[in-house]
């Protein structure tokens, strides 16, 4: 076992309700943590030498709305149970014409646009107030390892750019995601945040591998509606290539 060789937590988004090649040791059953229940058990075993944990973000019968999953518990949770690093994975629409649905990309940077979430776990339960250092948000060695994989399993792993990160459950109007066009945003997500800001908080290195689900609204060549089915039928089409990747990367970390 390597340096490397630390306690990895993925977080499964829509779509991804388990992890394909995990050795199953146990299952946390789902408890109060001291910010509330997290989405579900998690799923503790081993990959290859890697001690990984699994957790469904949405639930396992994806019960949980973006906006009404527990991330505080969730990434909590994952650390108390002896997390070091945490992959996010993110179904996401494209904005970028080179982000077509079924492609996988990697993130650098996010810009938030949700409201109301519990963004911190500063300033509560007597707990003081954090400011933390947010300027490139997601870890250069986790996405460096990434790449590595990517590129030696030939998994097709794109330089996403930025993600930007809307309230939901609705989708975006055709008018919002040209706002987001404007701002700079690659893709548009709706659980990006505060899950990756908490996890920075925590001390937990933090990476978002986004599975192109779908075209965000206006960026179609060919206008159609949106439906979860095509949404979890994209998902399923990229999970080859995801498990390929994940498999590398827990061979090598």
């Amino acid at each position: 076992m390597n340096a490397h060789a630390t306690t990895l937590a993925i977080i499964g988004g829509t779509g991804l309700y388990q992890l394909d090649g995990l050795e199953v040791e146990s299952r946390v059953p789902v408890a109060d943590t001291p910010w509330g229940a997290p989405s579900g058990e998690v799923i503790s075993g081993r990959y290859g030498t890697r001690h990984v944990l699994f957790l469904a973000r949405h639930g396992a019968q994806h019960t949980l709305a973006p906006h009404a999953v527990n991330y505080r518990a969730n990434l909590w949770l994952l650390q108390h149970l002896g997390a070091q690093e945490v992959l996010g994975i993110n179904s996401v629409g494209g904005i970028r014409a080179d982000l077509p649905p079924r492609v996988l990309a990697l993130p650098d940077q996010i810009i938030d646009y949700t409201w109301g979430r519990e963004g911190s776990y500063g300033g509560v339960q007597g707990t003081p107030v954090r400011h933390i250092d947010f300027a490139e948000p997601y870890s250069a060695s986790l996405r460096a390892r990434l790449f590595a994989a990517a590129r030696t399993t030939g998994v097709d792993l794109r330089e996403g750019g930025c993600y930007g990160c809307t309230q939901g459950p609705r989708l975006e109007t055709a008018a919002e995601i040209a706002r987001l066009r404007r701002d700079g945003c690659a893709m548009v997500g709706m659980t990006g945040m505060p899950e990756a800001a908490l996890a920075r908080e925590l001390g937990l290195d933090y990476a978002c591998v986004a599975i192109l689900a779908n075209w965000a609204a206006g960026c179609d060549p060919e206008p159609y509606a949106v439906t979860l089915d095509e949404v979890q039928a994209n998902v399923a089409a990229a999970s080859t290539a995801l498990g390929l990747l994940l498999a590398q990367f827990l061979q090598t970390a």
